[in-house]
């Protein structure tokens, strides 16, 4: 019921009609204008921008801002239709709309029944919370959830029993014996140990008291002191006696569950050198690196507390490229530095024209997937000498075997995004056959709608990357609902409060990206090199551009050199404004100089671009243009040196799932401008750790940057507040080993989620088969298999 005095809030629908209305003949001309130009769909930051120009009253904005076009709240959409000529506004369902959507792209739609995908029946069952701030908490809400059963039913009690007896690693029973037959059997022995251990000096070894134990029913994985055996019992005690969700996230996190991890990420050229800047190739490479070396650190740590006297493995499984370019790509298992049980598995794509040598894009690698998958299952089991006890996919192509390792396997499985194409390409799903040649989407959609149904899990780094904004949409939920004309109609595709969904974001590596400011360890002996990259005059093939003035600040951007991460926009972006330009030089780290080094198609065309801009705003003086940089440690050196400068860090992406770079460059104490689209959004507290800008605006971009600077000149310490205030930020949220941590108690808490509920989606993994097989199969044969001349 609406609080009577906030009266009831309008649909949709109403705010609309209302905002017709009252600027009739403005909007009709608008509107008009568009169709005549063939344009059914605008983009949101189009509309609003337009909205914007013709509403003139101060008021009138301010309402709009939070008006027509903004939804309800994120993670839930309202469709309306609106005719142009009357003004009239239709609400529509979702297969309604999809169809309307359909009507302006297909120049004929015919009557037939189109293909309709719905999730939803399959997953009526699962518990889901409905707050928009509950989005990607999705552990939380299981744990409180289950602790109410458990507290409601005593009888659900029992599946926890079964849960903790059936845990074994090689044979060998962990937790409890067959001793312990019932729940009341358990909490007597639970009192017994209790009562021994309770004597015993708190730092007692586990092999002292191990006897006693083994003949109460209880095996090892307790703890390897009796403090932290003593702990556990208590735990356990409490969520036999009182569940709570914090109490039974504690103990599920200590149950000795994962030893053996696999992490999938096919394509690209992945190794530990000489590999970023490669096309493909970057902060999904760093991310999976620094993921492993953290992981395998809390792996160790965990079960030395547990007691256990395991050795952990970690595959990171991949792509073997037999033409390597100088790199490791050819190697079929490489050791992973700073790692004692941590290898990168290489495994070839073949097809019966036998193994693929070259590397290829990841727009078309689908064809080899299936079968790199089956070679994917072999390798493994011979190099764990058994199955794993938990598979990560990493991106689009990486999550897709994934899926179909951890179903045939039966193992826990995590998917990771990194990047969803749908949203970083707009409308790339309403006109995917434009698209489908050059990047075969199809294939790729229908991909993440299989492995994000599949997934028991999902991490992302940002809320945003779920469920968007008020009026933003996140990468997630862009798949609830969407049309690929001709193909098929997703009219429930994801659920972004699914409960699968969680937040855990990444970090820096502490020893390659700490703050400028800690001299004893700066890497001094690469500044030479540095300063031969940043002011070295020569032109060639590795630098083009000079600055002429070193005295001042840098603002400082390194990418890939795509379309999406808007390098060149950039670029432009500084070359009109001459006031940034008087206060600070540009350089940019991207891509190759020489286009013809390059065989990827989007970089080719942003490298003509680049080119064109140097010579049309005569850049050369205050812009330095470096090609890739694979020295990650020279890079870090990079970052502190541009803060030597009073210098800034900008990701000027038109999306950007996280920013990994926006986080490199803060934990440098780099102050840092990123993109209001996507994760950096959420990293950067706008004005106090960093500012957002927004790339569809360069010139406001642009007059941001000035400000600050001008700001820096008449207060300097203006620069060390926003430069204190990101670290401040790095530190509270985005480490690695909090994220370890994190990863790896959800996977506890997955998995015996999954145990408990019979959670196994089994409906909705049935329903997903017969959907790759009937139209997977048929969309991968639309794609090329690649030549290797």
């Amino acid at each position: 019921m609406a609080n009577p005095k906030l009266g009831r809030i309008p649909s949709m629908r109403e705010r609309v009609e209302d905002t017709l209305s009252a600027h009739r003949n403005e909007l009709i001309s608008l509107l008009s204008r568009y169709v005549a130009q063939g344009k059914g769909i605008l983009q949101p930051h189009t509309l609003i921008d337009e909205l914007d120009n013709i509403i003139g009253e101060e008021e009138a904005r301010l309402k709009l801002s939070d008006g027509p076009f903004v939804r309800p709240r994120p993670g839930v959409w309202e469709y309306v239709r609106v005719n142009i000529h009357e003004l009239s506004v239709e609400q529509l369902s979702v297969p309604e709309y999809l169809h309307f959507k359909e009507e302006l792209v297909e120049e004929k739609i015919d009557g037939r029944l189109a293909l309709e995908l719905d999730f939803e029946p399959f997953n009526a069952h699962v518990p889901r919370p409905n707050r928009s701030s509950s989005i990607g908490n999705g552990v939380q809400f299981l744990n409180r959830h289950l602790s109410s059963i458990m507290f409601r039913n005593k009888d659900s009690l029992e599946p926890l029993l079964n849960f903790l007896r059936a845990h074994k690693h090689k044979g060998h029973a962990l937790m409890l014996n067959d001793r312990i037959q019932s729940v009341s059997r358990l909490q007597s022995a639970l009192a017994k140990a209790e009562d021994h251990i309770s004597k015993l000096p708190p730092d007692t070894p586990y092999s002292d008291f191990e006897y006693v134990l083994q003949g109460l029913g209880f095996e090892r994985g307790w703890g390897d002191t009796a403090a932290c055996v003593l702990e556990m019992i208590h735990l356990l005690l409490d969520i036999l006696q009182a569940p709570d969700p914090s109490t039974l996230e504690t103990f599920l996190g200590r149950v000795p569950m994962v030893f053996n991890v696999v992490i999938l990420s096919p394509h690209g050229y992945f190794g530990q050198a000489n590999v970023l800047g490669l096309p493909d190739t970057g902060g999904q490479v760093v991310y999976i690196l620094d993921q492993v070396r953290a992981l395998e650190n809390e792996m160790l740590l965990r079960i030395k507390k547990q007691g256990l006297d395991i050795t952990p493995r970690i595959l990171i499984v991949t792509r073997l490229i037999p033409d390597s370019k100088g790199t490791t790509c050819n190697q079929r298992l490489e050791r992973v530095s700073g790692t004692e049980h941590t290898h990168i598995l290489r495994v070839p794509f073949r097809s019966e024209k036998g193994i693929l040598r070259k590397w290829i894009s990841r727009f078309d690698v689908w064809p080899y997937l299936e079968t790199f998958a089956q070679d994917v299952g072999h390798e493994i089991a011979a190099e764990l000498q058994g199955l794993p006890d938990f598979i990560i996919g990493n991106y689009s192509d990486g999550n897709l075997v994934a899926s179909l390792l951890a179903y045939k396997m039966g193992v826990t499985q995590c998917t990771i995004a990194h990047a969803l194409e749908k949203t970083k390409y707009p409308d790339s799903d309403i006109y995917w056959k434009k698209f489908d040649e050059k990047y075969h989407f199809s294939c790729q959609f229908t991909a993440d709608l299989v492995a994000m149904n599949h997934a028991d899990f999902i991490i992302t780094s940002t809320y945003q990357e779920i469920a968007g904004t008020k009026n933003t949409v996140g990468q997630y939920e862009s798949h609830s609902a969407f049309t690929l004309p001709g193909l098929y109609r997703v009219v429930h595709g994801i659920d972004v409060f699914d409960p699968k969904f969680n937040i855990v974001s990444p970090g820096a590596d502490m020893c390659i990206y700490f703050p400028y400011s800690e001299k004893e360890k700066r890497l001094t002996a690469l500044h030479g090199s540095i300063e031969e990259m940043l002011y070295n005059p020569e032109q060639n093939d590795v630098h083009v551009g000079t600055l002429s003035d070193r005295s001042k600040p840098i603002i400082f951007s390194m990418a890939r050199l795509d379309r999406v991460k808007n390098m060149t926009g950039l670029v432009e972006c500084y070359g009109k404004s001459t006031k940034l330009r008087e206060l600070a030089n540009l350089v940019l780290i991207a891509g190759y100089i020489d286009v013809n080094k390059s065989k990827d198609r989007e970089e080719i065309a942003e490298i003509e671009k680049m080119h064109n801009l140097i010579k049309e705003y005569k850049l050369d003086g205050q812009f330095r243009w470096i090609g890739a940089q694979t020295n990650r440690a020279r890079n870090g050196e990079l970052y502190r040196c541009i803060a030597d400068t009073k210098g800034v860090f900008v990701q000027p992406a038109f999306y950007e799932a996280f920013g990994l770079t926006v986080v490199e460059a803060m934990t440098c104490g780099l102050p840092t401008f990123a993109t209001c689209h996507g994760g950096p959004a959420e990293i950067i507290e706008d004005g106090i750790s960093g500012f957002h800008i927004d790339p569809y605006h360069p010139d406001q971009t642009a007059e941001i940057l000035v400000n600050f600077f001008q700001q820096c000149k008449e207060d300097p310490s203006h620069w060390n507040k926003i430069s204190d205030a990101g670290l401040k930020r790095i530190h509270e949220r985005y480490t690695w080993n909090i994220y370890s941590e994190r990863l790896l108690t959800l996977a506890g808490v997955y998995g015996f989620w999954k145990y408990v509920s019979k959670l196994e989606r089994r409906e909705t993994r049935r329903y997903l088969e017969m959907f790759y097989i009937l139209k997977f199969r048929d969309l991968v044969k639309s794609v090329p298999l690649a030549a290797d001349d």
